[in-house]
């Protein structure tokens, strides 16, 4: 039953927002009485933080399941890119605005845990990039491993990028191009262009 109140509340959450869903809808939803959720979950607050954190660690491992397929660094850069908009598409509930705005000590946890987690999937990227020399052995590993997850944060942010004009996948999209053609070696460039095209050519993989 807790399984099924967190797997539930993630999608209501998610949907329509953290600070806009109440215990009495994600009962209503689930079928059961609100007293049931009262029984594995003191409060609302207690809730958010446990749907916060499996969201998180969902996530922490499909980023990681993709490190493991062990893709050339550009092509791992896009896997990256579709498996976050599968997490985040094109939601008007802004529910990372509403999280940290209404519950911040639980955003910032799982920011911090998040930005550990991509940060370490972005330094091997870079430092395998350098090896195959498809990355500049220039570049700083440090400052653009932070720059990425940062960046990835203010994409979601809907007071610089409203979504009447950008899209989530066009976002994505230019911050990629924007990303690699930053750090990428002549070469890198090459299987770039022939990422984008291949890319270009199968939408699926958009």
């Amino acid at each position: 039953m807790r399984t099924s109140i967190i797997n539930k509340s993630a999608e209501l959450f998610l949907t329509l927002g953290f600070k806009s869903v109440t215990m009495d809808d994600i009962a209503k939803e689930l079928g059961i009485s609100k007293k049931t959720i009262y029984q594995h979950f003191d409060n609302k607050t207690k809730l958010v933080e446990a749907v916060t954190w499996s969201l998180s660690e969902s996530i922490s491992n499909g980023i990681e399941a993709i490190v493991q397929e062990e893709l050339n660094p550009i092509e791992e850069i896009y896997q990256f890119k579709r498996f976050i908009l599968g997490h985040v598409k094109d939601d008007k509930s802004s529910p990372q605005y509403q999280l940290q705005k209404y519950y911040p000590k639980i955003y910032q946890a799982v920011k911090s845990k998040q930005s550990c987690v991509m940060d370490d999937c972005i330094k091997q990227n870079l430092e395998k990039g350098i090896a195959l020399k498809l990355y500049r052995d220039s570049i700083d590993v440090d400052f653009i491993s932070k720059m990425y997850f940062n960046s990835i944060i203010s994409l979601k942010d809907k007071d610089l990028f409203p979504l009447k004009r950008f899209s989530m996948n066009m976002l994505m999209e230019h911050f990629i191009e924007y990303h690699l053609r930053g750090i990428c070696t002549p070469l890198g460039i090459e299987v770039l262009e022939n990422q984008s095209q291949s890319t270009k050519n199968h939408p699926i993989l958009n």
